[in-house]
């Protein structure tokens, strides 16, 4: 629609040419597989578009998934003039002129206009300020698509004028759906042209990874080769030979993976463990990384308990760096697993951040003379080193002394469990406490 058409335009003709994929997009709502909790009947954003009271919203979610498809639905059932832009190609000075015509059309109609911006994400923060004027006033509705965590990609301040709506990956049964559809088309699909099995169809919805374009485009390329005017299994199989996980090494996919790695190992599930591992490692990310990850869990969530797992960790560290991948796969599979079925305690996490936070908050005082080595006559003259009571002299190799400032004598930062090694540890303690009291 052009931003000053009174009437939409008619419905463009069926290009043969243009790729599957595009030629299948959904034309309703009800086409819209996949979303129905967030465009089915009766949700209120579906009860916005059609009644045409929709406010500014971002779309988020995964590539393939109806973004930019539900930004062309609302085009079509809106009387507001409708302006679609792309951030990729767009800069502030079409912002701004868009903002211009969008106030003059308000001006002079009192008609809305409703800005899909695609990929808003790539947007700058100023940029992204421009918007905000015309938001506020209501000159504008904006649609902004993107596949990346608007908590971290989009201003806050525009963001408080959104509302967020999340698409869903599409599931195996969606996609099937939409390839079978476009199997039975005759207009805009390959009805009359070509077959698929069941088994074939499964196999391109798996390799699609919930993106409804991948599954398109796959099914595209099978039609153009098969023999026989069917796609089987196998076809589908030699295809995907190389199938491109979902992943970003710089985006919230990055985050939730090592984050479910990390709380997979935490709860003790060797086998969510690994599989985690095994899709960060699939996807290309970097082993190193990785790697610092299981050292840092080794002594943040298994410390005392199991002290082995600190230098378990290292060690695969040390053969990835070696190795190389993918020859460090397993290294790091093997600290893995050894990570989720270790005992647990976040012990010395816990004593550090308590250390920490008293070093940071209270007062600094000085380290006690007693613990203070005297190098020189004066520091000596000064009672450096006086008091002090050398702990492999004494009969039960634990001396009378307190070692904490005066303000800190008593405080107790390490409180190991009584799970793994940390057992034993705990009764030392207790024993080495006993005599401390004795001596005293």
């Amino acid at each position: 629609m052009d931003l000053f058409d009174d009437e939409p335009a008619p419905p463009a003709p069926i290009d043969r040419n243009a790729p599957l994929a595009e030629r299948m997009r959904p034309r309703t709502l009800d086409e819209l597989v996949g979303q129905e909790a967030l465009v089915g009947p009766g949700r209120p954003l579906r009860e916005a578009i059609e009644h045409d009271r929709l406010r500014s919203i971002i779309l988020w979610g995964p590539p393939g998934t109806g973004k930019t498809t539900l930004a062309r639905l609302i085009a079509s059932a809106t009387r507001a003039h409708f302006v679609a832009f792309s951030a990729v190609l767009s800069g502030i000075k079409e912002i701004r002129e868009v903002m211009a015509e969008a106030e003059q059309s308000r001006r002079r109609s009192g008609r809305r206009t409703i800005l899909f911006v695609d990929e808003i994400h790539r947007f700058n923060r100023a940029q992204q300020d421009a918007f905000l004027p015309r938001v506020e006033s209501g000159d504008i509705v904006l649609i902004g698509a993107t596949t990346e965590n608007p908590s971290f990609e989009v201003n806050s301040a525009l963001l408080s004028r959104s509302k967020v709506h999340v698409l869903s990956p599409l599931t195996p049964d969606a996609l099937a759906a939409i390839l079978r559809r476009a199997l039975e088309d005759p207009e805009r699909g390959l009805a009359g042209t070509v077959t698929a099995t069941d088994d074939a169809l499964t196999g391109i919805a798996r390799y699609a990874n919930g993106d409804a374009r991948i599954a398109l485009n796959m099914l595209e390329a099978a039609a153009n080769v098969a023999t026989g005017g069917e796609i089987d299994a196998a076809l589908v199989a030699d295809l995907a030979q190389n199938r491109s996980l979902l992943y970003d090494k710089t985006g919230e996919e990055h985050y939730n993976l090592i984050s479910a790695l990390h709380k997979s190992m935490r709860n003790s599930d060797p086998d969510a463990a690994v599989y985690w591992l095994a899709r960060m490692v699939e996807s290309g990310e970097d082993a190193l990384y990785i790697a610092r990850r299981l050292v840092r869990f080794a002594s943040e969530d298994v410390g005392n308990a199991d002290p082995q797992a600190l230098a378990i960790t290292v060690a695969a560290k040390d053969a990835v760096h070696f190795m190389g991948m993918p020859e460090g796969n397993t290294a790091l599979a093997q600290a893995a697993i050894y990570l989720a079925t270790a005992p647990k305690s976040n012990a010395v996490y816990r004593a550090y951040g308590a250390a920490a936070e008293a070093a940071a908050k209270e007062v600094a005082e000085p380290v006690p003379l007693h613990l203070r080595n005297a190098p020189t006559r004066l520091m000596k003259a000064l009672d450096y080193g006086k008091g002090y009571r050398y702990a492999h002299a004494e009969a039960d190799g634990v001396a009378d002394m307190d070692c904490l400032p005066p303000a800190q004598q008593g405080r107790r930062f390490y409180e190991p469990t009584d799970r793994g090694f940390e057992r034993e540890v705990t009764q030392r303690l207790e024993e080495w406490r006993r005599l401390r009291g004795r001596h005293k």
